[in-house]
């Protein structure tokens, strides 16, 4: 069902590829393609030499560099040829037919995840940065610096008075000693 969702609109398959790669780069490097596609270096210099459509720019120091459209080709190489069997000769006949009607090979799990990983890292450092240029908090307002200065979780499952909450507690410091 889903080759024929794609096939029927080839406009909503542009979108989800370029969401699929998690960037919004134009250009990429040999090495960051070979993670995407999820295939050796070497073979990505094999199929350039196979297939025509496949012609990376060459940076100053002679590196290649890929558009994001030689990617998305790569990717549709890659189900072709490691999905539906074709050898090469027959996926370069089946592109040359309509590349808009062949299907993509999914962006490789590894490179998917070094891409979420470094959104939620990017996120963290936000929410660190927020949380330094805050005014300090009273220290009941962190709930991991209460507790330590409370004298560990043992000391605040047996409360000195019964019937005491933590609220009710008053804090051993002032200030916060954040590292």
């Amino acid at each position: 069902m889903a080759t024929s969702k794609k096939s029927r609109s080839p406009t909503s398959e542009k979108p989800s590829s370029a969401d699929a790669l998690g960037t919004d780069k134009l250009y990429f490097k040999i090495g960051e393609v070979a993670e995407i596609v999820g295939v050796a270096a070497h073979v990505l210099r094999y199929w350039e030499s196979e297939f025509p459509t496949i012609k990376p720019h060459k940076s100053r120091s002679q590196q290649r560099v890929y558009r994001r459209k030689d990617v998305e080709t790569l990717l549709k190489i890659k189900h072709l040829l490691y999905d539906r069997k074709f050898t090469i000769a027959g996926a370069r006949q089946e592109l040359r037919k309509g590349a808009d009607k062949v299907e993509s090979a999914p962006v490789s799990a590894p490179y998917k995840a070094r891409q979420s990983l470094a959104r939620v890292r990017e996120q963290l450092d936000l929410l660190a940065a927020a949380i330094r240029s805050e005014e300090r908090a009273p220290i009941a307002a962190d709930p991991a610096t209460f507790v330590r200065s409370s004298g560990g979780a043992e000391a605040l499952r047996t409360a000195s008075e019964p019937g005491q909450t933590l609220l009710e507690r008053v804090p051993r410091t002032d200030r916060l000693d954040v590292e």
